[in-house]
């Protein structure tokens, strides 16, 4: 084979740490007709959302995506809140020359929530280290979604066993076709001879009747071209899963598939091959539900 046949389901993950944060991305896809990517990612890395896309779209043809990214800063290992407290000392000082002229003692909530005295780590990330962060989360992104691809492969070589079974199936049924449609001969011929036998009664235009009715039995029993498409289809339904992505090909195929097999059935005159081609319409539809999957 060419390439490596894909399936649309799979999950990947990738988890990561950086200047006290630490993240963990998860990159999941189910079946979609075309390509979908949709992204949730924490406030403040806009960045992502575009990265995340534009990576996926490089990646993958088909599926809907989603990456979902959790993001935050780990706490301080003693639980404590860093304060400043060379600037609370001077802010507390300036409250009590302000208590000494009549104003009201001040309140511990009032001076924590004076600028500067708590260290909040959100506004602590200068531009450099924000872009750092959002680049380390990318790469993260990225290999989660590596590790999905490597998911949606595994499907894939799992549908290429299934797929190539039921390709043989087909392939064994088509050959019990050609075998059925020509003892069906017997069949058209025993017909034909009944209907010359109802014809001999109306002796006008009678030699023009048995050439019509003739050549509309010899028609109905040749299943040949059928047959013929139908291997057809077989060869190229077995190249494809070596030119991947080969999902929409393979769709359009197995449409083909089933307008041979409904060809089939309705030209059969006997009991044998009709039965012959209903075992062949129900292996093509295992075969297009198989095949629904495939990037």
């Amino acid at each position: 084979m060419t390439g490596t046949l894909s399936g649309m389901t799979g999950f990947g993950r990738a988890d990561g740490a950086l200047g006290g944060w630490v993240w963990t991305v998860e990159a999941r896809s189910v079946n979609g007709r075309g390509l979908e990517v949709r992204f949730r990612g924490p406030p403040g890395f806009d960045g992502l959302e575009r990265l995340t896309k534009a990576r996926a779209q490089a990646l993958m043809n088909r599926g809907q995506v989603t990456v979902g990214v959790q993001a935050r800063r780990e706490a301080d290992a003693a639980g404590e809140i860093a304060i400043d407290q060379a600037l609370l000392d001077r802010y507390l000082a300036l409250s009590m020359e302000l208590v000494e002229r009549g104003a009201e003692r001040p309140r511990a909530d009032g001076l924590l929530a004076l600028r500067g005295v708590l260290d909040r780590p959100e506004e602590a990330d200068s531009e450099e280290q924000k872009a750092a962060l959002e680049a380390a989360i990318g790469a993260s992104v990225d290999q989660a979604l590596m590790a999905l691809v490597e998911a949606r492969h595994d499907e894939g070589r799992q549908l290429v066993v299934l797929i190539e079974g039921f390709l043989d199936q087909i392939a064994e049924g088509v050959e019990l076709a050609e075998v059925e449609a020509a003892a069906q001969t017997e069949a058209v011929r025993e017909r034909f001879t009944r209907r010359m036998a109802e014809l001999a009664s109306d002796t006008p235009g009678l030699e023009d009747k048995i050439v019509v009715e003739a050549a509309a039995l010899a028609a109905r029993a040749d299943v040949r071209e059928e047959l013929d498409r139908l291997r057809a289809h077989l060869d190229s339904g077995r190249q494809l899963l070596g030119q991947p992505p080969a999902g929409r090909k393979l769709d359009f195929l197995m449409q083909e598939f089933m307008r041979e097999a409904n060809t089939l059935c309705s030209k059969s005159a006997t009991v044998e091959l009709t039965r012959v081609g209903l075992a062949l319409k129900a292996t093509i539809d295992q075969l297009r539900e198989q095949v629904q999957n495939v990037e």
